[in-house]
């Protein structure tokens, strides 16, 4: 460590640990550093970080509060405290799969596992602190957002030879400028270029993002794919794929992918909170309520642990039980009013009456309590829907059209799609969720609960029209219940046999209900149902 870069240096450290605090000030010490402000929670260090400039941040992953170094780097990336200009170097004795995930997706500027001799951080703080120094200039501009004169700033620095140790990262933040820019078109030669001197996967990565937003999907995915072969762009690589799933409406494999990274990098909530969107879209209930609970669970105590996401999670959890099995109903609902119960304790202040009432409204629906249901959602008119949120309207639309009440369900729905931006985009799941909703309560007036009951007794009367057209219903609502695909099935079969007028999409029916039986476990008796159905299938 050169000694005036030492003596110059104004750092933070963030560590509770007595002996690892110890051996650091040691460390620096032993360095030449001089001036060094200590903290041991997120919370302190964010006010350090307010009242004073510092030149390089060294926190403990393994905080003992707060949630910990994850939640001190997540809130300064989302407040954007923390300038390019300073470092934030991480430190953790442990390094699992999951903490190490966890780091690079929060892209610290280094990451030091712990136990440390003094010569590594000597080696690792020199290279951050001389990396800093030398690219100051383009970080400032950045920071001010003032793009252009960044780029101009980049090429200004990747003329002077002295600095050529920086140069792979400075062509990096030159490709990245492009990207910032939407210079699409500049950033695909350039990382080409890059590639054929040297294949960095952050080139590769970069001719990715800047095809996809060309909308050149095939080039794209082809990128893509190759990239989620590369450990070190894996995780990168299945949140691109996501997105160009997106554009390309193919919610159930944007689901996949995503649910492929959450569970690589489990903490990120951004991305258990985009599975919860897509799974809603795809009606895959399950997936809806076990993505909401990981957002609860990894929130806790950061930057987002607000009611929305307790609130968030009884609702899934009511979907899915109103979606469910009768024999798997309660326990889902004794989950559901664990989250409330969270809710009041988290955030024992939080107004939401209305919501809260909504929910219990649902749940009474669950319990064949109707009656109570209607009355617990009677106090309300559409003029008072500029006052809720858009979740909150939406539970409230779903709790009407259980209870028989269709008209004011759509009518509620109609209320938010005026909200909605109306230029919007192929990546706004919120207006296409919206859309299959009003869509699916205008064509279906019964509730999931009812779908399948009803269409059973039809089917066993005989009414092969009838429970045919109720089961498509039924499907088309909760395509992942192994049930209501198996008896919509055998109903396709019956009405075929039967020579009753089919449905115009029968044929794409038979294989999203087969997909939803090959990938469930069946009970030894829908096993035999299934193989008798697929005998016919196969015969015809």
């Amino acid at each position: 460590m050169k000694l005036h870069l030492a003596r110059n240096t104004k750092l933070l450290i963030a560590e509770d640990q007595v002996l690892a605090k110890s051996h650091m000030h040691y460390a620096l010490e032993q360095l030449g550093f001089k001036n060094m402000d200590y903290v041991d929670r997120p919370s302190h260090a964010l006010s350090a970080l307010q009242e004073h400039n510092y030149d390089a941040v060294i926190c403990s992953y393994n905080l003992r509060s707060e949630q910990g170094g994850y939640f001190l780097l997540e809130q300064l990336n989302d407040s954007h405290s923390l300038p390019l200009t300073s470092a934030f170097i991480f430190t953790s004795a442990d390094t699992s799969a999951d903490v190490v995930h966890a780091i690079i997706e929060l892209q610290p500027d280094e990451f030091i596992a712990k136990p440390f001799s003094v010569n590594e951080l000597d080696r690792r703080l020199s290279r951050v602190l001389a990396r800093k120094k030398a690219l100051k200039n383009i970080y400032a501009f950045m920071d001010r957002q003032d793009y252009e004169k960044a780029l101009a700033e980049v090429e200004f620095f990747l003329l002077q030879p002295e600095h050529a140790e920086h140069f792979p990262l400075a062509m990096k933040i030159k490709g990245d400028l492009f990207i910032i820019t939407e210079r699409y078109q500049e950033a695909v030669a350039f990382f080409e270029s890059i590639i054929n001197v040297q294949d960095f996967s952050w080139a590769k990565m970069g001719i990715a993002k800047s095809l996809l937003a060309l909308n050149e999907f095939d080039d794209a995915e082809r990128e893509i794919i190759q990239l989620a072969m590369r450990p070190d762009s894996a995780l990168e690589a299945y949140d691109l794929l996501a997105k160009l799933q997106i554009k390309q409406s193919a919610f159930d494999d944007a689901l996949e992918c995503t649910s492929l990274a959450c569970s690589i990098s489990p903490q990120n909530i951004t991305r258990h909170q985009l599975a919860i969107n897509l799974a809603r879209i795809t009606h895959d209930y399950e997936s809806q309520f076990n993505s909401a609970k990981k957002v609860v669970r990894y929130a806790k105590h950061s930057i987002h642990d607000k009611p929305d996401i307790y609130l968030t999670a009884a609702r899934a959890g009511v979907d899915f039980a109103m979606t469910s099995e009768p024999e798997h109903v309660n326990n889902i609902v004794k989950q559901t009013k664990e989250y409330l119960r969270q809710l009041k304790k988290a955030h024992p202040k939080a107004v939401l009456n209305d919501e809260l009432t909504v929910i219990d409204a649902r749940l009474h629906y669950l319990k064949d309590d109707t009656a109570k249901a209607q009355m617990l959602l009677s106090d309300f008119h559409t003029d008072h829907a500029q006052h809720h949120s858009t979740e909150a309207l939406l539970d409230r639309a779903k709790a009407l059209h259980e209870v028989g009440m269709k008209k004011e369900s759509v009518t509620i729905l109609d209320a938010i799609s005026s909200r909605q931006d109306k230029g919007g985009d192929e990546l706004d799941l919120m207006t296409t969720y919206l859309k299959q909703e009003k869509a699916e309560k205008e064509a279906i007036s019964l509730s999931p609960k009812v779908l399948n009951n009803t269409a059973v007794a039809q089917y066993k009367r005989g009414n092969l029209e009838q429970s045919y057209t109720t089961f498509s219903q039924a499907f088309r609502v909760m395509p992942k219940n192994p049930s209501i695909a198996l008896n919509y099935l055998q109903a396709i079969v019956r009405a075929r046999k039967a020579n009753a007028p089919m449905l115009p999409d029968t044929l794409s029916a038979i294989k999203k209900c087969r997909e939803t039986l090959e990938s469930a476990a069946l009970s030894e008796e829908q096993y035999s149902r299934y193989e008798n159905v697929k005998t016919i299938l196969n015969n015809e």
